[in-house]
């Protein structure tokens, strides 16, 4: 166990302390209020009830959804700006220079190497007509991530590097700060902009024409894939819970790779459900969140129904009370460190076990069809197990929890009965030894 230890702490502290990824989660976490009013919002016009659409067609009349689809087609559908936005602020804070200009300068940016133009094949025809003046929103969306990403970061780096050297205009001092801020920030926004219109013509030479068709041809599609599949859902999970184990936050190490991924591939679904096609992907973020995570890392909640009503000692009672409720809620840190599960060598074999099982048992749920794909719609991650997989997937994404929920409970509890019962041994020995 130590050893293990040894060998991962410097892993998980790299990790965790990357000023990359953290700006890459916290920028995701700073647009996720408008991902999630977006999401929601395609929910409401698409609720998963037979007859609904046909109940609110029969009171508000043709078109009702728009009322919707606007707040999600100018939200979720345009996450890479936002995105964009998020890490530029949250990078620039971590150098301590001006976040709001940094950020303003990382989005036009992005739209410097974004095409205003795009080539449209109306239905039905073979025609290909060349469209000029507009950005196509596909960019803006799951498809533009990457370059969203990179372009923050290296935005963010440039500013730095330029004020680092003190190439900026200096203002007399009873010059107003707003008037300061904005001269400060057009020499760095001057660099970064011109690069940046460099890289875009330097791209038209390319077979790929854009950066965008480049990053998504050679990374973001690859990479995509990849995460998608059931081994890497496999992967992800184990090192997870590992982390969680030498007391790591898990969730935080590993999603600080695994989460822009998810979150790409969820958009993916998201689209595809609002245009009526079949959903390309089971492995997004909600599939992680909601029957992965059952009650928090390592789906907790079967085993602080089990200490409430089958434990025999105090303590696991006590216990199992304490977490209940934030464990409904998909929060689980007092039974990971109140039981504890953190460098507990019995429980951390359930542990890490049971996500394994849950991820074999949703994805092949989902992959035979006995359960429909998750339709992207982004919900909070401490949604409630049964109404999550019900907003998510139907009846039978709540079944699918419950079903889960009690083959969880299953394999944590003969665990659990043998650090009971040397609970429940100790509490006994008190009083003999009080005597």
């Amino acid at each position: 166990m130590s050893k293990l230890e040894e060998a991962l702490m410097p892993i998980a502290g790299k990790i965790s302390e990357n000023r990359y990824l953290l700006a890459i989660r916290d920028g995701f976490m700073l647009a996720m209020p408008l991902l999630i009013i977006g999401a929601m919002s395609l929910l409401f016009a698409n609720f998963p009830i037979t007859g609904y659409g046909d109940f609110m067609k029969g009171i508000f009349g043709t078109g009702w959804d728009d009322f919707f689809n606007i707040p999600y087609n100018c939200s979720m559908a345009l996450m890479t700006i936002f995105v964009v936005m998020g890490i530029a602020v949250s990078l620039s804070k971590y150098y301590d220079i001006e976040p709001v200009s940094t950020g303003v300068t990382a989005l036009v940016c992005f739209f410097i190497v974004t095409p205003f133009w795009m080539n449209y094949t109306p239905k039905g025809t073979k025609s290909n007509f060349f469209i000029s003046s507009i950005i196509p929103t596909d960019w803006l969306g799951s498809k533009g991530l990457f370059v969203g990403m990179f372009t923050a970061i290296i935005v963010t780096e440039i500013v730095r590097q330029i004020i680092h050297r003190g190439w900026v205009i200096k203002m007399p001092a009873g010059v107003p700060p707003s008037v300061s801020k904005a001269f400060s920030a057009l020499i760095p926004a001057f660099f970064a902009m011109y690069a940046f219109n460099i890289i875009r013509l330097l791209f038209t030479y390319t077979p790929y024409s854009t950066v965008h068709m480049f990053i998504f041809k050679i990374l973001q599609q690859p990479l995509t894939s990849l995460g998608a599949t059931y081994p890497a859902s496999v992967i992800a999970n184990f090192f997870m819970q590992l982390f969680w184990i030498f007391g790591i936050h898990g969730s935080n190490v590993v999603g600080a790779v695994t989460q822009p991924l998810w979150y790409s591939l969820q958009a993916e679904n998201l689209a595809a459900y609002q245009a009526g096609k079949a959903l390309p992907h089971i492995v997004i973020q909600s599939y992680q969140d909601l029957f992965i995570q059952l009650g928090g890392s390592g789906a907790t909640l079967g085993l602080c129904l089990s200490m409430i009503f089958l434990c025999k000692s105090e303590q696991c009672k006590k216990i199992g009370k304490l977490a209940i409720i934030p464990g409904i809620f998909n929060i689980n840190e007092p039974i990971t460190f109140g039981l504890p599960i953190v460098l507990n060598p019995i429980m951390a074999i359930p542990f890490i076990i049971v996500p394994l099982v849950l991820t074999t048992v949703a994805y092949f749920s989902m992959a035979t069809g006995l359960v429909p794909r998750l339709s992207g719609v982004l919900i909070p991650w401490t949604t409630p197990p049964v109404i999550g997989g019900f907003l998510v997937c139907g009846v039978r994404g709540a079944i699918l929890q419950i079903v889960e929920l009690l083959i969880s409970t299953l394999i944590y509890l003969p665990f659990l009965k043998v650090v009971d019962k040397s609970y429940y041994k100790e509490e006994q020995s008190v009083p003999a030894e009080a005597e």
